[in-house]
């Protein structure tokens, strides 16, 4: 069903948000651009949709999912309002610039280049496997033309959760049947439940449909003859493969697509695979400790300014609500004057922010920053913990001495329940001797050592050594912003 669009240009959403115009509209929602009268200059997307009264709670499902996210290619939310009298909800989020793949399509007559086409898909892959391997893993269920964001960088940006869904182990089959008509897998019709599986076969075919300039979304007989002249075939089979009917015979996972891609001859040799799956948008790095004075706020201090002497845009934000850490560091900065009122300053091209909360992380995700250092303290709420989770780069910082090893074994028996693929345990201080018993502990390669340091706003070529082994696949494809200023301030250093 269609809704009248209730906002117009000139409405106040909230008190806070004008609308400035209309970016889009579906058969469910509208979607608007709007100015933050808080933050002036912030400009949002306001998602307007109506639920079926009484309220079922749809859309305030969708605003707890995505807050729950976070990853680079996926909208940030700022704000939900509930249904008014009339059912009609708002769901604030990140704007993203760009067109949608719908327009970026037509924008290249139907025939996107071979190359680009490829880096979307691997950067489709790349959001995909981190919905996928969520506990629960998020089936996206609606992957089309029109719900892909291309910002100006080319960066992939999925939007519009409506239909999402956490993937439910007792359940034969959904309980709602949705999605697009010839990008939704069968079972999204009723003959089971979604999986990840589902998500490939909507990548099969939106594929198709690319390599088609629009003519097919299903492998149907004589659909081969209609690929593009200069799509290379042997794309063919690992599309035919994604549209399986049956879920069993279908690529399982992202991964194992991305490994087939990357198989294929002159992909190897492209900087997709490196490059664009992890360029752009902001990383965020989340340091906690196993216990106090563990040396959580001293690491992330040295983190943000080796990436700072990368030349990256950093901030550094202080999490710990009791923290005065970053006030003794703003006084000091600041020669003994007292400290303004502001919770934000900055240190040799180091932005610090003091005592932040949600609001003030998601706002910097919206911005211009290409690192975001979070110092979790050592403390344990649900709100920290979330953060850890979310992270590109978990670390935990623990003790080296055999006597306090064991507070690294039960930091990771109190979250046994989550994946820790991506976690890093950092030892300050610890000898080698150290580092191989903890990784034979907690049966990982991923333990460093931590030289001494006894300034971390300064470099230190022992620590810049670990870091680059630590930080070095985050930093692959994020290009350095280095202007005239930067340059010059890089030659006095002397770097």
């Amino acid at each position: 069903m269609r809704h009248p669009a209730r906002l117009e240009r000139g409405s106040l959403l909230g008190g806070r948000y004008r609308i400035l115009s209309i970016l889009g509209s579906g058969g469910m929602s509208h979607v608007y651009e709007a100015e933050d009268l808080k933050l002036p200059g912030k400009i949002w997307a306001v998602k307007e949709s109506v639920t079926k009264m009484p309220y079922e709670g749809s859309m305030e499902r969708e605003a707890a999912l995505l807050t729950s996210l976070r990853y680079p290619r996926l909208p940030q939310i700022v704000d939900f309002f509930a249904p008014d009298d009339d059912g009609y909800t708002y769901l604030v989020m990140e704007y993203i610039e760009g067109l949608t793949l719908s327009d970026y399509f037509k924008q290249c007559r139907g025939k996107i280049p071979v190359e680009q086409l490829m880096e979307f898909v691997l950067q489709l892959l790349d959001v995909l496997s981190y919905l996928h391997n969520l506990d629960p893993p998020v089936i996206y269920r609606d992957l089309k033309p029109s719900n892909i964001m291309i910002t100006p960088e080319h960066e992939v940006r999925l939007i519009d959760f409506g239909i999402a869904r956490s993937y439910k182990t007792h359940l034969a089959e959904d309980t709602v049947k949705l999605g697009t008509a010839g990008f939704a897998a069968p079972e999204q019709y009723g003959s089971g439940q979604t999986d990840a599986r589902s998500d490939l076969y909507g990548l099969g075919a939106l594929m198709l449909y690319l390599m088609t300039s629009g003519a097919y979304t299903e492998w149907i007989q004589g659909v081969e003859s209609s690929i593009r002249s200069d799509v290379p075939r042997t794309y063919a089979p690992v599309v035919r493969r994604l549209l399986r009917y049956d879920v069993n015979e279908r690529f399982q996972t992202a991964n194992e697509v991305r490994k087939e891609l990357l198989r294929i001859p002159g992909m190897m040799s492209s900087p997709v695979d490196q490059q664009l799956t992890l360029g752009g948008g902001t990383r965020v790095i989340a340091l906690t400790g196993v216990s106090a004075g563990a040396g959580v706020t001293h690491t992330a201090i040295a983190i943000s300014h080796y990436l700072e002497r990368q030349n990256f845009k950093v901030a550094v934000i202080e999490m710990s609500p009791r923290s005065q850490s970053f006030t003794r560091i703003q006084h000091i900065a600041l020669g003994g004057k007292p400290v303004a009122s502001s919770r934000q300053f900055a240190v040799d091209g180091v932005h610090y922010w003091k005592q932040s909360g949600r609001a003030d992380i998601l706002s910097l995700l919206g911005g211009s920053y290409q690192f975001i250092v979070m110092d979790l303290g050592s403390g344990q709420d649900q709100n920290r913990l979330e953060e850890f989770l979310r992270a590109d780069l978990p670390i935990i910082i623990g003790s080296g001495a055999e006597w306090k090893q064991a507070e690294i074994g039960a930091f990771v028996r109190t979250h046994y329940r989550f994946p820790r693929e991506k976690w890093i345990y950092c030892l300050p201080l610890a000898a080698t001797d150290a580092v191989e018993r903890v990784r034979r502990t907690l049966d990982t390669s991923h333990v460093y050592g931590l030289p001494l340091q006894q300034d971390p706003f300064d470099k230190d070529v022992h620590m810049d050594r670990v870091f680059s082994q630590i930080l070095g696949h985050l930093m692959v494809g994020q290009t350095p912003k280095r202007s005239f200023f930067s340059l010059k301030k890089y030659m006095s250093r002397g770097d």
